[in-house]
């Protein structure tokens, strides 16, 4: 085995590990490298919605808006208010700092960044770049590591983190090219994996995102909030979120059954009307939530009982739904249309008049919604928990950080956006506690820095078949027996492990379906306590297969007299230096 020794390394390459690699080059750490499998892989670089958002301090027009205000929409029973008030005080200065990097974020003429009101929320907090806001920031973010100079290890896939009893000294990573494997001794990992998407089958998750959070549960980190996730309406032949202006044009629903057959099922479910209005009511209120189950999240239940019966859902822009007339439609909806000019006499029309590049986003993936319909399913696109983390994305492994998706900081209800903010504040807290202080440094200790054991068994197929029911027993329907029916499975393949063969065609997939069967053990531990347990109130924290309520920390009382902030601002800057 190949042997590196590096101070710091971040493991991933989206909008949380550029911006955690970028930033410890500017603090002055030099000692320093971003690993990871694929550079251009992942969640960041190749997925989005409508108007991809970005959740903020609010930054234009005259309603009211503080850093207090954001922490308290942040902050609920099951979400700490350290995390919350970092989240709310870092974002202006996070999201600037892209802005500055070139993500184009419009402005008025005035310079304002003016905002709009995302789901979970009510203030116009939310920007956007487009549909690829994402992957903006990650253009952006990248171009800037590599004018500073940061090492990238391309194509290194981290298997195993290995710690003693101080905490983190090493990963164990498979050079995917050269087949060979690699130690790096190292003070500091920061996991920026991005949410474990290959749990499930029904996923809006580009097929370039796995997730590799089952080696921190391995290494000794808790998980929190594991139960909760975000689920809603996407595309299936391209992923896709259909968000936003894809509802509120109006669309039809059609199921099509083995025949051909059609059937317009939401018009005959909910009468015309109350379609076509919880059908625009899902561009606001896209996730699956069950306080709506009776309104917008009706739409996402009845889609799903099409899928039981065998049938495929489409949305379709050709045509319009069943009794459709501007008039009927709620008064939102109708000023919302009126308002983009989007009363045209279809719904391909309609949404070319409210967002003309959603349209252009499918042509350019070979699919034109404007002469065929577009097959979705209702699929996991977040995970609202993860790695738990303190105030410093630092999880209770010393060493070890977690940010972005792979950090538990949301629970049941985050406003939409929360998750690219996220992104950017926790990468920046991670790093300036690494460089400004943490006196953790490489130790000249010999640790067990052997590959991990795998799977025994056709990999690719285990796959395959446990995403596919935990998309059945474990999503927005949860069956408890069925998903105690999968831990049954899941420890029966964990206990068939065999040393790796870097011969093996199947390796690659192996190591994933190990860090996969970690991860979903975790996950469904979560969901069964979740669901067995009536209260919902604080943060659910699982180690080992074992949850139990925690009450979610309160927002901080801080000092916000200027000349007292500044002395002990001055006296940390000086003992960093």
């Amino acid at each position: 085995m190949k042997e590196r020794i590096i101070r710091t390394v971040v493991i991933g390459s989206g909008c949380a590990g550029l911006n955690a690699a970028d930033t410890l080059s500017a603090l002055g750490e030099r000692d320093l490298a971003l690993v990871t499998d694929n550079l251009l892989g992942g969640t960041s670089r190749n997925t989005g919605s409508d108007k991809q958002t970005y959740y903020k301090l609010s930054l234009a027009g005259d309603d009211p808006d503080s850093v207090g205000d954001m922490a308290r929409t942040l902050h609920r029973s099951d979400v700490h208010g350290d995390i919350a008030l970092c989240e709310a005080a870092n974002s202006a200065r996070c999201f600037l700092k892209l802005a500055a990097l070139g993500v184009p974020f419009p402005t008025n003429g005035y310079g304002e960044y003016v905002g709009y009101r995302t789901d979970h929320d009510t203030r116009r907090r939310a920007s956007s770049a487009g549909p690829l806001t994402s992957r903006f920031m990650t253009e952006a973010l990248e171009h800037s590591v590599k004018n500073r100079g940061v090492e990238i290890l391309d194509h290194t896939l981290v298997v195993r983190i290995l710690t003693d009893a101080d905490g983190v000294t090493g990963l164990v990573c498979l050079d995917t090219r050269a087949m060979e494997w690699l130690h790096i001794r190292c003070a500091h990992a920061v996991l920026c994996t991005g949410g474990p998407a290959l749990l499930y089958r029904g996923s809006v998750y580009p097929a370039g995102q796995c997730g590799m959070s089952g080696m921190a549960f391995e290494a000794g980190a808790a998980g929190a909030n594991l139960d909760c996730w975000q689920y809603g309406l996407a595309s299936v032949g391209f992923r896709w979120n259909v968000s936003g202006s894809y509802q509120q044009a109006l669309p039809r629903y059609v199921s099509v059954d083995e025949n051909g057959v059609e059937r317009e099922f939401l018009s005959e479910a909910l009468g015309p009307v109350e379609a076509m209005n919880m059908v625009f009511l899902k561009g606001y209120q896209w996730p699956f939530d069950p306080r709506k189950a009776e309104g917008s999240s009706r739409v996402d239940i009845l889609v799903k009982a099409e899928e039981d019966r065998g049938r495929r859902v489409y949305m379709d822009y050709l045509h319009n739904p069943a009794g459709y007339d501007l008039a009927l439609l709620s008064e939102e909806a109708r000023q919302y249309l009126l308002s983009c000019g989007a009363d045209g006499a279809t719904p391909i029309e309609r949404l070319r008049a409210i967002n003309a590049p959603a349209i252009g986003l499918y042509r350019s993936h070979g699919i034109d919604i404007g002469r065929e319909m577009l097959e979705v399913r209702v699929c996991a696109q977040h995970h609202n928990g993860g790695i738990a983390v303190d105030a410093d994305w630092h999880t209770d492994v010393p060493g070890l950080y977690a940010c972005g998706e792979a950090a538990g900081t949301f629970g049941r209800y985050r406003p939409g956006g929360t998750a690219l903010n996220s992104t950017q504040v926790g990468s920046l807290r991670a790093a300036e506690h690494i460089a400004r202080r943490s006196t953790r440094q490489v130790r000249d200790t010999r640790t067990e820095a052997q590959p991990p054991l795998v799977p025994a068994g056709d990999a690719a197929a285990i796959l395959r078949k446990l995403q596919g029911d935990m998309t059945r027993c474990a999503a927005f329907q949860r069956d408890a027996a069925g998903m105690r029916g999968m831990l049954e499975e899941i420890g029966g393949h964990l206990g068939r492990l065999m040393p790796p063969d870097l011969r093996d065609p199947q390796l690659t997939v192996r190591l994933r379906l190990r860090d996969m069967l970690l991860t979903q053990r975790e996950v469904l531990s979560a969901m069964l306590f979740s669901l067995e347990n009536d209260t919902e109130e604080g943060v659910l924290m699982t180690r080992s297969g074992v949850s139990r309520r925690v009450p979610a920390r309160p927002l901080p009382e801080r000092d916000l007299w200027f000349e007292r902030v500044w002395q002990a601002y001055r006296a940390r800057a000086e003992r960093t230096t």
